[in-house]
């Protein structure tokens, strides 16, 4: 079992920064590949950046890409997401994922593939 605890959510205005983090801890949570989701009120939950087990493969929905950047911290039990240039349409709860893939090299859009899953954070953008 691997367990998620995501922080570094809050209120920040348009063009400004955050950066969320990914705590994991259990069994060998750095051989996981991991993930972030958010799901905006009213909307479906989407996928937003993942990260291989290596660091080497990244991920991102296109809304994100050149703003957001995700990294494993140097313990890679942790991982982070850099959040830059935020629009209000970014507010939203994001979610953490891990699944333990077949190859450190692997990294996946997919929902459905990720079995662990944290709380979640917030993040608001105001205009």
């Amino acid at each position: 079992q691997v367990q998620l605890v995501e922080s570094g959510g809050g209120l920040v205005q348009a063009g400004g920064s955050l950066r969320l983090s990914c705590a994991a801890s259990g069994r060998t949570s750095s051989d996981y590949a991991m993930g972030w989701f958010r799901q905006a009120p009213g909307k479906e939950r989407e996928f937003v950046a993942t990260i291989s087990a290596s660091g080497r493969t990244t991920y991102y929905a296109d809304s994100v890409k050149g703003r957001f950047t995700m990294s494993r911290g140097n313990a890679k039990n942790t991982v982070y997401l850099q959040m830059n240039s935020l629009k209000p349409e970014d507010t939203a709860d994001y979610y953490c994922t891990g699944l333990r893939a077949y190859s450190r090299e692997y990294a996946t859009k997919s929902s459905n593939e990720y079995p662990y899953w944290g709380q979640g954070t917030h993040v608001t953008v105001s205009s």
